[in-house]
């Protein structure tokens, strides 16, 4: 079967939430597409198609669609490297369809005052025909589009929206002869949505702030000197230049030059990096002061700056249990009302209950306060602000579905090598028997290990010149045996030195006392004697411990750790570092085995966290109902099978995303609870005739504005 393919679009001028499920709902629906998902944060439209041929057939569908459902939003490509300055030219000038709308507004609104100013005065009132006129025509000129909007929308079968309910609250008002409160209620709803409009735009703009960190160019380094070009036409291997203030394109290994990066964007870290010869460098890190030369080692759809903009971008196709309950609540939601609106207008004056006038006033109130906005809006903004504040503190979070599970961590269980250690072997104890020296001991061991590429025996001669500030002699003096299993025998100068395992000085019969050590054991023996021992470990990264300590203090129940490595090396860390729970000498299916049953143990509600970082990890990342990998040295296998990554390799990053997690929700059940008690407050004082459309008009769009400037604030959080 042929494998479906995904294409991405930018909806212009989307800023309606319900268009946008409308829009998703229709395209979805077209013949050759098998799913369509539009997330109104960013304004995009995604499609997978099946059969790829009928590809332009289904966009031009599609199109002419989107004109039909919305004319006002137009559907062009995502570019992946678009023109700033063009797009700012563009984002800075005024349509003049807008220029005419705000102009209507403005005379809308200068005939309402003028109406009122007539109202106000009883000896200048205006006949009655032309103050009809005058406020028929204010409503007209600031209402006209909404109007519009509902006929077209009832005409397509899509009656309760917005537009509907306004329309046709304020014609009732009219209908009864209140024709000053028609006109005001429909100026104050146009002025409150264009201050929405305004706060879900700067919303928008904050998080697209917050991804600018797509490099617009490469300098490629040719023969004939440097070539500006794409950062997609770079191959690995290619050699590239990054001027001071430029940022990097592609990941790389520096060959050239020393500098400073500004790598904030990526890892959150305010502190700049120093790099030089050899160094490792990160695309959409920024070139501070010196020119840099580097080797290309990802092509971009590899790199770590293409990664992290595709999990951000993407992240809002995984909604939350809580958004998609807001989709289906609104579907049904705004039905009811206008059912209920329905009856308190004809109900009680048909019983006799007052004249119809004063119920149609209250029914019409009940509509307009009814539009569900302000949650269907400001709930998937607050996720995206969240996930997009994650991202500048250097956590990359791949959906809100992911950012929801983390507020409910009860378990977290960690990988060692990598993870909880810094995935380097190096010399942490060197144990010299009877008058040896230390310095002696080691000299024995690097010399012993110098022809040997193992990792033990790379640590012992990094140790070794570390130490004596000298490099070791080439070669070793004298015959050199590897025995299998076991260790080495070689002569070094006048001395014959064993280096390796217990196994080896009992196969020797030399006497020696057996160490449990955290950590690999090379035993010495010098001329037929036992010389001493040298501990080779995997240090502990700086933050393990806070890590750790953070993550009892949000109130994880348990903590675990996972790893191949000895049952005595496992529980030396897990002492050190406070885990209170440890899986030792695991293959990687058993580490499988090991989460499911502590998914058996955890609490009911509550979800298990798994962190790590090597391929053999990705089956328990994807095995966890919230995996986390290491992103800036994680292989590629486990950040793809993640549904979170780790941008600066610091575990102690877990608990800032499962705070910025929670203050997500914080934000998002604020809002709920605000909007809900304030429409039902309204909606009952509607009811009951206590309330006025000006009421109504605040229960509508001001706590829709209310709602998305709250949201706004989720993107300051910080994970400290």
């Amino acid at each position: 079967m042929e494998a479906a393919v995904k294409r991405e679009y930018i909806l212009d001028n989307l800023c309606c939430p319900k268009c946008a499920a409308k829009i998703e709902k229709h395209v979805a629906a077209l013949d050759g597409v098998s799913r369509a998902l539009v997330d109104f944060s960013v304004q995009k439209l995604t499609i997978e198609a099946q059969n790829t041929g009928q590809w332009d057939d289904i966009m031009a569908r599609a199109g002419g669609l989107i004109k039909r459902l919305e004319p006002g939003v137009e559907l062009r490509d995502m570019v992946l490297f678009p023109n700033k300055a063009a797009a700012k030219d563009k984002e800075d000038s005024v349509p003049v369809k807008t220029w005419l709308r705000r102009g209507s507004l403005g005379l809308g609104m200068a005939l309402f005052v003028a109406g009122m100013v007539f109202e106000s005065v009883p000896s200048i009132a205006l006949p009655a025909l032309v103050r009809l006129a005058v406020f028929l025509a204010s409503y007209i000129l600031v209402g006209g589009e909404v109007l519009i909007k509902a006929a077209k929308n009832i005409t397509k079968g899509e009656i309760f929206d917005e537009n509907f309910l306004m329309g046709i609250a304020t014609i009732g008002a009219f209908a009864i002869g209140e024709y000053p409160e028609g006109a005001a209620v429909m100026i104050f709803y146009q002025i409150g949505e264009a201050f929405q409009n305004y706060a879900v735009g700067r919303s928008r703009k904050s998080i697209s702030a917050l991804m600018d960190i797509r490099p617009d160019y490469a300098n490629l380094k040719t023969a004939s000197g440097l070539r500006r070009v794409s950062p997609e036409t770079i191959r690995i291997g290619d050699l590239i230049v990054v001027k001071p203030g430029e940022k990097i394109p592609l990941d790389g290994v520096v060959t050239e030059g020393f500098s400073a990066l500004d790598t904030s964007a990526l890892t959150g870290e305010s502190l700049p990096r120093d790099v030089e010869k050899g160094s490792a460098v990160l695309s959409g890190s920024i070139n501070k002061s010196g020119l840099l030369t580097i080797e290309v080692s990802k092509a971009f759809g590899e790199s770590t700056v293409s990664k992290i903009l595709n999990l951000v971008q993407n992240a809002g196709s995984k909604k939350s249990v809580t958004e998609n309950f807001i989709t289906t609540f609104s579907r049904y939601y705004t039905p009811v009302v206008v059912g209920l609106a329905a009856l308190i207008a004809t109900l009680p004056p048909l019983l006799g209950v007052g004249p119809w006038a004063e119920w149609i006033n209250r029914a019409l109130v009940f509509l307009v306060v009814s539009c569900p906005c302000a949650l269907v809006i400001s709930i998937p903004l607050s996720f995206f602000g969240g996930i997009g504040g994650a991202s500048r503190n250097g956590i990359l979070i791949k959906g809100s579905n992911y950012l929801e599970a983390l507020t409910k961590v009860d378990t977290v269980v960690f990988d060692k090598t990598g993870t909880l250690t810094k995935g380097v072997f190096s010399v942490t104890k060197i144990v010299p028997a009877g008058a040896l020296m230390e310095e002696k001991l080691l000299y024995y061991a690097a010399h012993a290990e110098s022809a040997s590429n193992h990792p033990i025996a790379l640590s012992i001669r990094n140790a070794y010149s570390a130490a004596c500030k000298k490099e070791l002699e080439s070669g070793v003096i004298g015959p050199y045996e590897e025995i299998a299993g076991k260790g080495v025998s070689v002569r070094v100068g006048e001395d014959t030195v064993l280096a390796g395992n217990a196994k080896l000085l009992e196969a020797a019969n030399i006497a020696f006392p057996p160490m449990e050590e955290s950590g690999t054991v090379v035993y010495l023996a010098v001329n037929n004697a036992y010389a001493g021992y040298i501990v080779i470990s995997d240090e502990l990264k700086a933050d393990s411990r806070q890590a750790v300590e953070d993550l009892w203090n949000i109130g994880v129940r348990r903590i675990a750790m996972l790893t191949g490595d000895s049952k005595a090396v496992g529980e030396s860390i897990a002492n050190q570092i406070g885990l209170d729970t440890v899986y030792a000498e695991l293959l990687p299916h058993q580490k499988v085995e090991c989460l499911e049953t502590l998914e058996q143990q955890k609490s009911g509600s509550g979800k298990l966290v798994f962190v790590g970082d090597g391929i053999n990890d990705a089956p328990a990342l994807a095995r966890a109902d919230v995996g986390i990998a290491m992103g800036g040295v994680g292989s590629d296998a486990a950040i793809e099978a993640a549904d979170v990554a780790l941008m600066t390799d610091e575990p102690s990053k877990i608990a800032g995303a499962i705070r910025i997690a929670r203050k997500t929700r914080n934000i998002v059940w604020q809002n709920i609870i605000f909007a809900l008690s304030v429409k039902g407050v309204i909606l009952v004082m509607g009811a009951l005739g206590m309330a006025t459309m000006w009421e109504a008009v605040f229960g509508d769009v001001g706590v829709a504005l209310i709602a998305v400037l709250n949201a706004m604030r989720v993107m300051r959080f910080s994970s400290r």
